[in-house]
This record gives C-alpha cells, structure tokens and sequence, in this order.
C-alpha cells in the first residue's frame, strides 16, 4: 500500500501567552492525527476556537509545532528549511477563507494566477497568461476575466480566482479554509460543483 499524500500524527500545537507570570498554554491542537490519500477530501469539523486554523497553519508551516509529525509525499515536512521548504511549498495550493483579503486590488486577474507561477520558476509572459487563462477556464471563468481588477469581481468569482490561484503551481495537496462561509447559498453550490469537479 502506497503512503498517503498527507500523513499527520500526534500533532501538537502550543500558543505562547504573553508575560513572565502567565499561565502555561493550553494546547490549540491536541495529538491530532490523520491521513489523506491521492484523491481525498477530508472535511475537518468544530467550533470557533477549536483550533481548526492553528492546524491548518502548523501543516502550512506558518506557526510552530510542539510534538508529532507531517509527511507530505513521504517527506518529513517539518525537517524541511530555508530554500528546500521554499521550493516543496509549491506542492500544497492554498485557499483563504476571505478571498478579497488575498487578492491584491491594484493588480489583474491575470497578475494574481501568474504571482505563485513566476514565484517557482522563470516563465514568458504570453505562456503565463497562456497557462492563466486555461486555469481560469477550469475555474469556470472566461479568459475575459484576466484583465479585470479584484475589487470588481463578485464573492462568487473571487472564489474561482482563488482556486485558479491555487492551482496554477499543479499542487499535489489543496488546503481550503472555510471555501463557502462567506458565500450565498446559490454560490455555495456551485463552488461545492466546482472542487468536486477539480478532485477528479
């Protein structure tokens, strides 16, 4: 049996709390474990404060780990630094929960897809928006989109940006952050029809 694409086991998470005399911290997460296989979704469920992003971010490498161990492809990911991290982040694509808060507004449809592409390797500029447009089209968007600005898109068609996004480096791994809380019901649907669309 092939190992999974994303192995977590025993993970823990601890925030330092501020002051000489504070409290020790309690743990954000908690001996969490789980796997994803090529081809999964997996759905993690809680409250406010259960520490459904500090997961999230310990997997992402953006806040530190106390215990436990990530494996990304069968690489131990938490041994990983400097340019050797830089270079396998390009394997994990990644959706916020807000997308205007990730969209540059001073930039093009276009400029946004093609950041993460230009940020793994040097590309001409008519294959970047070449690549652009046929990632936008999977997204469900025209390539008339490319030369539209962020603030004048809808929630629904900033969401599709974001995943074009996301998916422009070929990731092996799409971590989403909430995808549909700040959306209608209506654009709820159809972005639920799009990443099921996407996973096959």
């Amino acid at each position: 049996m092939s190992e999974p694409l994303l192995s977590v086991k025993n993970l823990v998470v601890r925030h330092r709390r501020p002051g000489l005399f504070a409290a020790p911290a309690v743990p954000a997460v908690n001996a969490v474990s789980f796997s994803v296989n090529p081809g999964e979704t997996l759905g993690i469920v809680g409250k406010s404060g259960s520490g459904k992003s500090s997961l999230l971010r310990a997997i992402l490498r953006l806040v530190a780990t106390k215990s436990g161990t990530i494996r990304l492809a069968g690489t131990d990911w938490l041994s990983l630094s400097g340019v050797e991290l830089n270079a396998q982040r390009a394997d994990i694509g990644v959706v916020a929960q807000i997308p205007y808060l990730s969209h540059s507004p001073r930039l093009t449809i276009a400029e946004i897809i093609a950041e993460p592409m230009q940020a793994q390797a040097p590309v001409k500029r008519f294959e970047l928006r070449d690549r652009a447009a046929e990632i936008l089209g999977q997204c469900g968007l025209p390539a008339g989109f490319l030369n539209r600005k962020a603030r004048k898109m809808s929630g629904g068609q900033a969401q599709r940006v974001a995943y074009a996004r996301a998916l422009a480096t070929n990731p092996k791994l799409l971590i989403l952050d909430e995808p549909t809380s700040a959306l209608d019901v209506s654009v709820q649907a159809q972005i639920l029809n799009l990443l099921d669309d996407l996973r096959l």
